[in-house]
């Protein structure tokens, strides 16, 4: 029997042609794409890509008349000029697939793999990619790993499961709700806006909306924050502060007779309390836990750490990254991949520590995932990493080591101390045994040493005073933590929350690290709030989201779901046409006020247009006229960063100049890339013009005897040599009606 695997990508196909094959592949071509075939147990097996969807949801009319719901499956190349490039695989696993009997589905073990593997047996059984799997369809099933290294895939080979149909039910029924959501509010934006006179591109997804809904209600609450004024008084003795127990006094007055009590009031050591703390490791990471530490510890955006830890997955180094879980099973044979992690010197002294030890019990957390264990290491030896796969690498292997290591020992010390009738208290800590820290150095709490007192002992003060402070408004969200935020309400999915978040900042609704949403996008959340509040109501989206997984566990009907959906869908439509002239009015507003906060100045280029802070379409920043495409004037911005334009021109090359708040610098600069102010940048050997410090691979992934330092910060040194650190090179126009940085 002549078997079809079909594999998400063609790394991917290749390592399991190379596990499953008795002996070397065969290397085929066809119409340019590269498929294997292999014997295994006197059976022909063909492994196939898919280079990702083959197949995407289109409309089948060309009416522009909402809601639309009359949708269908049809190749990618067909839906999207830039997919044309899969049109060669697909008509390569169709032309494959003609020779096969058996079908057995390789891609990711999630749904959006199930999807994309069911489509292509689909067409390939029945040339009718939206007609129905049905069960009695010719031999299908799944393949299911999450590691690609030989042992885990011929493992998966012989013990197959059954086709997962109830995962490919669910996945169509997101996909389809998805799309008709998408769509049918993004053009009924678009719509109210063009009715106010300006054509402008829009969006608003099913997640989409209550993702702006947190962040336009945050923006609120730090705009409306009235910051009140309080006292402190505090007691300071060898170097340590003792705060009064009170904390931060509303009232002056009551601040000023505690200090006057305690200025004449002996100082005695009330209560002395010290005791030791077992601190126990991290547990292993899942997707989201990793991205908040990559972005802590790496400073990487989450985009991007989900991108690399997948290149890591696709070359064997490690499971599985699109996971929810922290568990680590005993049936991943740790101890084996512990020994062969002990076989690179980098992790060598710590895993041989664990072996000695018979240490392979993990420390897990709370949180599971049917389909895949917590993301770990294979245990096959690197090569060739990149700078960010190295770091992202070292981060999970760290962590992956420490969770099976001792619990580090930390001694608490608390002091009491009392004056008059005013008590005032102080903790320290320090850690008395590393344990799993020494591995884990991407952790490293601070020690606060307390003087040496004894219970009733009387101390003199060094300095008894007041100190005036500020309530502060909430904190804004960065990327991490939002998707933190989203996980905990159970919006989006763990594979999504990133590029949700990358959208809304492609559409101008929000802006900055630190994410502040634009007078554009806080027009969006109140004309949305106003008229049809259901596009940003987390309940709705949480209830569709809980009901595709009732689904993929088959208590629930995929056509019952998207009937459901567009009912409410139905609805929103309905009050937009109504309502279309006051929310376009509401929108455009927003969005002059938005195009008003970004513009430098005048372009000197072409003197018809302003310069103004834009977005690529990979989320990169940079300055554009706004008379772009018949003028191409732009400049780099520093990624990653918030810029304030200064409203003032250099004095040298007469561009903007702005200020940048970037990685706790601030500092401002001119746009100018080649401007005279910036021809000392990159010449010191430690910090650049702007006072920044320029760390070097050494210091960041510690090679050597040296303390490690921050990943993902590799390339510093290399920036510097040229010449302009922080500062991209000039973006350049790819295509004539393309535009620069895009």
């Amino acid at each position: 029997m002549d078997k079809l695997i079909i594999a998400e990508k063609p790394s991917v196909a290749l390592r399991i042609a190379l596990s499953l094959s008795e002996s070397k592949p065969k290397t085929n071509v066809f119409n340019g794409v590269v498929y294997y075939e292999a014997y295994r147990k006197g059976e022909r097996l063909y492994i196939v890509a898919a280079a990702g969807h083959l197949f995407s949801l289109h409309q089948r009319s060309k009416s522009y008349e909402l809601p639309i719901f009359d949708i269908e499956w049809a190749p990618s190349y067909k839906v999207n000029k830039k997919a044309y490039f899969t049109k060669k695989y697909l008509d390569a696993i169709e032309e494959v697939g003609k020779k096969c009997s058996y079908f057995i589905n390789a891609c990711d073990y999630d749904i959006e793999g199930t999807t994309i593997g069911s489509n292509l047996i689909k067409d390939i059984l029945n040339r009718d990619v939206n007609r129905e799997l049905g069960k009695d369809s010719s031999p299908i099933a799944r393949m299911k790993f999450s590691t690609t290294t030989k042992p885990d895939l011929e493992y998966a080979y012989e013990k197959i499961d059954a086709f997962d149909y109830n995962n490919m039910y669910a996945g169509e029924a997101r996909h389809m709700l998805d799309w008709m959501w998408g769509i049918n509010m993004s053009r009924a934006l678009m719509n109210a806006l063009y009715l106010a006179g300006i054509k402008k591109i829009m969006s608003v997804g099913r997640v989409q909306g209550p993702t702006l809904g947190i962040l336009a209600q945050r923006e609120l609450e730090i705009k409306n924050f009235q910051s009140q004024p309080f006292w402190t008084v505090l007691i300071e003795y060898k170097g340590v502060q003792f705060q009064n127990k009170r904390g931060n006094l509303p009232e002056k007055p009551a601040a000023e007779k505690a200090l006057e009590d305690t200025k004449g009031s002996k100082v005695v050591v009330k209560d002395l309390a010290i005791s030791d703390e077992s601190r126990y490791p991290f547990p292993p990471f899942d997707l989201t836990s990793l991205q908040l530490e990559a972005s802590r510890a790496a400073r990487m955006d989450p985009t991007r750490t989900l991108a690399i830890a997948q290149s890591l997955y696709e070359k064997s180094y490690i499971s599985y990254p699109r996971t929810a879980s922290q568990k680590l099973p005993a049936t991943l044979n740790l101890s084996k991949i512990i020994s062969m992690i002990s076989q690179n010197s980098k992790y060598e002294e710590h895993a041989k520590k664990l072996i000695a030890g018979s240490r392979y019990r993990p420390r897990e957390g709370a949180k599971e995932d049917e389909a895949h264990p917590a993301i770990y290491p294979t245990g096959e030896m690197p090569n060739k990493m990149t700078d960010e796969e190295e770091a992202i690498y070292d981060i999970i292997t760290k962590r992956f080591l420490a969770c099976f290591d001792e619990p580090a020992l930390v001694q608490n010390t608390r002091v009491v101390l009392s004056a008059g009738n005013e008590e005032y208290n102080a903790s320290g800590n320090i850690i008395k045994k590393k344990g799993w820290m020494e591995i884990y150095n991407y952790y490293r709490p601070e020690e606060n040493i307390m003087p040496e007192v004894k219970k009733g002992e009387e101390i003199k003060p060094d300095k008894v005073h007041m100190k005036e402070g500020k309530t502060e408004p909430p904190k804004r969200y960065t990327k991490a933590s939002l998707i933190a935020l989203l996980e905990k309400k159970d919006l989006g999915t763990k594979a999504t929350r990133a590029a949700i978040i990358d959208t809304l900042s492609n559409r101008g609704y929000i802006i900055n690290a630190k994410i502040e949403v634009t007078g554009f996008g806080m027009s969006v959340y109140e004309s949305l709030s106003r008229y049809c509040s259901e596009i940003l109501d987390e309940e709705l989206t949480r209830t569709l989201e809980k009901d595709m997984e009732k689904i993929s566990k088959g208590s629930k009907k995929k056509d019952d779901i998207i009937g459901d959906g567009k009912r409410i869908i139905s609805g929103v439509i309905a009050t937009f046409k109504t309502k279309g002239a006051e929310i376009g009015r509401e929108l455009s507003r927003g969005l002059k006020e938005s195009e008003a906060v970004n513009v430098l100045g005048r372009c000197s280029k072409c003197s018809n247009g302003d310069l103004v802070i834009k977005k690529s379409r990979n989320n990169k920043q940079f300055v554009g006229c706004t008379n772009w495409p018949n003028c191409d004037n732009s400049f780099p911005l520093p990624q990653f960063a918030k810029i304030v334009p200064l409203h003032k021109d250099c004095e040298k090359c007469k561009a903007p100049r702005i200020k940048v708040f970037a990685k706790g610098k601030v500092y401002e600069m001119c746009v100018n890339p080649n401007c005279e102010t910036k021809k000392n940048w990159g010449k010191e050997t430690k910090k650049d013009a702007e006072g920044i410090k320029v760390v070097t691979a050494k210091e960041i992934l510690g090679k050597g005897k040296e303390e490690e330092a921050k990943p993902g910060e590799k390339a510093a040194k290399a920036k510097a040599k040229a010449g302009k650190p922080g500062v991209p090179k000039k973006a350049k126009a790819k295509k004539k009606n393309e535009e620069p940085g895009v």
